[in-house]
């Protein structure tokens, strides 16, 4: 899926592409009050142990922990890990179900970014990695940095 305008990362959720092999991403929109998107605003947000789950006729985004700031609204009592609706479109909502319950996928929130002003999240359709396929993409990004410090000398030198 491409982005015409570059989106301004809030925070992403690094365990989930340790863990997951990412099929297919999608930007979908959250439901929030107004201490929330405060609170984001601030960087007052983890994704680490959230996940998305089918209840009720909608996507919802569970265990994302939003720490309220102090100068919240004095009349709320603001909870840090309530559900969260994710708003997408009908077909979009009915391929991830067929995906999510026929073929064993798990979604997950990959990260929280601005769009056009909005507070959007990037939904991917994972499947889990087994500790060998982990030592794997270990192996490869270590390769990786070694081939680019190589590379690196090898320009200094010349």
């Amino acid at each position: 899926m491409q982005r015409n305008p570059p989106h301004m990362s809030i925070i992403q959720n690094r365990k989930a592409f340790h863990d997951y092999f990412i099929e297919e991403k999608l930007e979908a929109g959250l439901v929030l009050e107004g201490w929330e998107v405060k609170a984001i605003r601030a960087g007052r947000v983890q994704l680490k142990e959230s996940y998305v789950d089918w209840k009720n006729g909608a996507f919802w985004l569970i265990g994302c922990h939003i720490t309220p700031l102090q100068s919240a609204s004095t009349h709320i009592n603001p909870d840090p890990v309530r559900p969260r609706k994710l708003l997408m479109s009908q077909e979009q909502i009915n391929r991830f179900i067929g995906k999510v319950e026929r073929a064993g996928y798990t979604m997950m929130a990959l990260d929280l970014h601005y769009a056009k002003g909005n507070v959007k999240a990037e939904v991917g359709l994972a499947k889990g990695k087994k500790l060998h396929d982990k030592r794997d993409t270990e192996k490869d990004r270590e390769w990786q940095r070694e081939k680019q410090r190589v590379m690196k000398n090898q320009r200094g030198a010349a």
